[in-house]
């Protein structure tokens, strides 16, 4: 475990998304990162497919209401290989800040919900997909696979990241325990939802979740959700039992400690910002004397996790050579008997 590291400052972005417009959230994005660089920070993680929203769509009418979104989620979710992803690199090299960003990726006919790890130097660390989606993100995402549940090493200590109810899979957590993880950013969707809402899904629950991560892995969380602003709930809701299913607010932005203490400020759920605390590595090994799931508090000998994180391809060329024609196959022997 690296425990070296000097302590640093993170940041937290707690903002709204430029809902269906991938150059405007481009904008945004890059204006957070120099933002957060210019006061400090190391580190700057966003919320879940802040780029280009989440698809709120999916949970306030039927699906064929929603198809006239599609077309254009589709062509404003984001490319890997893309200007877009470059623009993101060049802001994190000029401002020598690591960034964690939520987007939706599009592969070819199929989107994602990914986060990208962008280096100081500018330079990709790592693409990721939600291993599985919830509920009705279902019907618009594909997932992941186990090589989506990584931990990297970089400057700043081993980092990794999760989505939203990613953190509520015991054996998503024990996977990414199991490699050590010291710096974890939670990215979260927003949580515009009236009084009432199933608590799980609401600011106060994700909140909960974040903080029992950062106690069961005993490291830093980065934990951060989406505002929604009237004029998005204005976009979706034509009707007044939609309007009703959603409220403006419901953003995050917290740092946790290895303890599952809140370790920065908190910004109201409706103000965009960036909220800020230091993270001091040195301070995980005394969380780990007490707990830690993949060394002495473990029971390798009753319980132990199976994890496969080789990406799968859903294409396997096969080798159609019968074996007898195989070039190191014995020659082919003739055959004299008699009929």
């Amino acid at each position: 475990m690296n425990g070296s590291t000097k302590p640093f400052k993170a940041g937290v972005v707690q903002a709204s998304s430029c809902f269906l417009d991938l150059s405007a959230g481009i904008e945004k994005a890059i204006g957070y990162i120099e933002k957060a660089s210019s006061e400090g920070a190391q580190l700057v993680a966003f919320p879940e497919c802040w780029i280009p929203g989440m698809p709120w769509w999916v949970s306030l009418d039927s699906v064929a209401w929603g198809m006239q979104f599609v077309g254009p989620y589709f062509e404003n979710a984001m490319r890997v290989d893309s200007d877009e992803m470059r623009a993101l690199q060049a802001a994190a090299k000029a401002g020598a800040i690591t960034v964690v960003i939520g987007f939706v990726e599009r592969d070819h006919g199929t989107l994602y919900m990914a986060q990208a790890i962008i280096g100081a130097d500018g330079e990709l660390i790592s693409t990721r997909r939600k291993f599985r989606p919830t509920g009705l993100e279902r019907s618009v995402f594909g997932e992941g696979d186990g090589s989506d549940l990584a931990v990297h090493d970089t400057p700043l200590g081993r980092l990794g990241a999760l989505n939203c109810w990613e953190h509520i899979q015991p054996l998503v957590k024990q996977a990414m325990f199991s490699q050590h993880e010291q710096v974890h950013v939670a990215s979260w969707p927003g949580f515009g939802r009236p009084p009432g809402s199933y608590y799980a899904m609401t600011r106060p629950g994700a909140l909960a979740c974040s903080q029992v991560y950062a106690i069961e892995g005993q490291c830093y969380v980065l934990a951060s959700a989406a505002v929604l602003t009237q004029e998005l709930i204005d976009r979706l809701c034509d009707t007044p039992e939609k309007q009703g299913k959603v409220i403006p607010g419901g953003g995050m932005a917290v740092i946790i400690g290895p303890d599952g203490g809140i370790i920065s400020e908190l910004l109201p759920p409706d103000e965009e910002g960036i909220a800020y605390g230091e993270i001091d590595l040195g301070r995980i090994v005394y969380s780990k004397l007490l707990a830690d799931p993949v060394g002495h508090y473990s029971r390798p000998d009753v319980l132990q996790l199976a994890f496969d994180p080789a990406p799968k391809s859903r294409t396997i060329a096969v080798d159609r050579q019968r074996p007898d024609q195989s070039p190191n196959a014995p020659a082919r022997q003739e055959d004299n008997t008699p009929a």
